[in-house]
């Protein structure tokens, strides 16, 4: 057996990546420093990685150069970059919007007469478009929405949360399946819904709350029916898609007997923490769901002086994390941001992976980015993800194998040390090192 090793360094505020190759030898019972892959042990599949296309991100792409925006959309979509397969983009606005916006605002249009996706056409689907183009093949979007229509909410706005009136719960129903059609018109693979961005948060931007009840009354009562009306029945139906600390509880409020059919997968998101033990009682107690990250980034109102590594780190140990606890898909956020970290309507500023000077038109892959592709550009959807152990904590390690039977194993030394490593699969070995602060793939087969 072969290993190809892609390991990616950061010193001195510069990173580096070198590729070698290494021959496997025999097992002479080697005992320390050692990692352990079991190919005959295999867990959930993989359906890939994504990020999401907001109106920020769109609008910032839309203000490059066209030799800049063809890289930007390489690096995520194309065969060299991370080679994503999903998208998440909003249904009407969210806080990384220009601003905000409602695909209809007339509380007695119950037929959808006064109905437009110009905004969305504005920005949004001109990227989608080229990012389709560049990846050769339709991508899968997944549709989440911040806020229904003002005149829908119990506090009459879109911002500062507010509950989904009762009486208009079958017209919201009729208006995100209204929504997903009208994308399906236009040729797009919309695959997914969740049904609310953060439904146990108030914020200054979008929002909208439910407890788990009202989820559960609104899926099954109004939304469900809804998608059967408009013979959407294919669409899959994410529920909560928030943090992981409750991810069980929202998990156990909304699935039962007779919901279970209605539900296809739970998505969360990593704000609250690690809560990796979280998503593992989920995938026990719910086998049949996906398991689907849907949203993550590095918040300037928490991280603004954390340094390019420890961003990194923060995706790299999520990432691991999770497809150990049973993720079945990776979701970031915005692809792209601006200088500023925006556009915000609230000034909810964050970091992206790609960070653009739209008055320069200069282009920043950050370290997070070059994390985020040690799994994605490797890990092929229909991946399993097979058994491992290691020998460290200072070591994070996951690993997968491929539909072709390559194996893929990530290892992220997340200590100051350069650390020794013996990988050990089917009665060989091979010894490697991962440098301090490093991330590496292997590739073995």
């Amino acid at each position: 057996m072969k290993i190809k090793l892609v390991t990616t360094t950061y010193k001195n505020d510069a990173k580096e990546t070198i590729e070698s190759s290494l021959d496997f030898g025999q097992d002479n019972n080697t005992e320390m420093a050692v990692v352990n892959i079991y190919p005959q042990i295999e867990y959930q599949t993989f359906d890939g990685f994504g990020g999401a296309i907001t109106e920020a991100a769109a609008f910032t792409y839309s203000q490059m150069s066209e030799e800049s925006k063809k890289k930007m959309v390489e690096a995520y979509f194309g065969e060299s970059g991370a080679r994503y397969n999903i998208v998440r983009t909003h249904i009407d606005s969210c806080d990384f919007s220009v601003d905000m916006y409602e695909a209809m605002s007339d509380p007695t249009d119950t037929e959808f007469k006064s109905f437009t996706l110009e905004r969305d056409e504005k920005y949004i689907l001109p990227l989608l478009d080229a990012a389709q183009a560049t990846a050769g093949k339709k991508l899968s979007v997944l549709m989440s929405p911040w806020s229904p229509p003002a005149f829908m909410k119990t506090n009459g706005q879109r911002t500062y949360g507010g509950s989904l009136k009762p009486e208009y719960r079958k017209f919201w129903a009729d208006y995100l399946c209204h929504y997903i059609k009208e994308y399906r018109a236009k040729g797009y693979q919309i695959d997914s819904l969740s049904i609310q961005n953060e439904p146990n948060a108030v914020q200054t931007w979008d929002s909208c709350t439910y407890t788990g009840q009202q989820e559960k009354e609104f899926l099954r009562d109004f939304l469900y029916p809804s998608i059967q009306e408009n013979d959407i029945k294919d669409l899959n139906v994410v529920i909560w898609d928030h943090n992981k600390e409750r991810v069980f509880e929202r998990a156990c409020e909304i699935i039962d007997n007779e919901t279970d059919k209605m539900v296809q997968g739970i998505g969360f998101h990593w704000y609250t923490g690690d809560h990796f033990d979280a998503l593992r009682l989920v995938s026990e107690k719910f086998p049949d769901k996906k398991l689907i990250f849907t949203e993550g980034c590095v918040e300037y109102s928490r991280f603004s002086d954390t340094g390019q590594l420890e961003k990194a780190q923060m995706y790299g140990r999520d990432i691991i994390g999770n497809i150990n606890a049973g993720m079945n898909s990776f979701i970031d956020w915005n692809i792209y941001l601006d200088a500023h970290g925006g556009p915000n309507h609230v000034n909810n500023y964050c970091d992206a992976p790609i960070m653009c000077d739209t008055d320069k038109d200069v282009i920043e892959e950050r370290l997070s980015y070059d994390y985020i592709k040690h799994f994605s550009h490797y890990i092929v959807p229909g991946a399993k993800r097979i058994a491992s152990t290691k020998y460290s904590p200072m070591l994070e390690m996951t690993t997968l194998m491929n539909p072709d039977g390559t194996i893929v194993t990530v290892l992220m030394n997340i200590s100051k040390e350069d650390l020794e490593v013996n990988i050990r699969l089917n009665g060989e070995v091979v010894k490697i090192t991962a440098p301090a602060g490093s991330i590496t793939t292997g590739l073995i087969n």
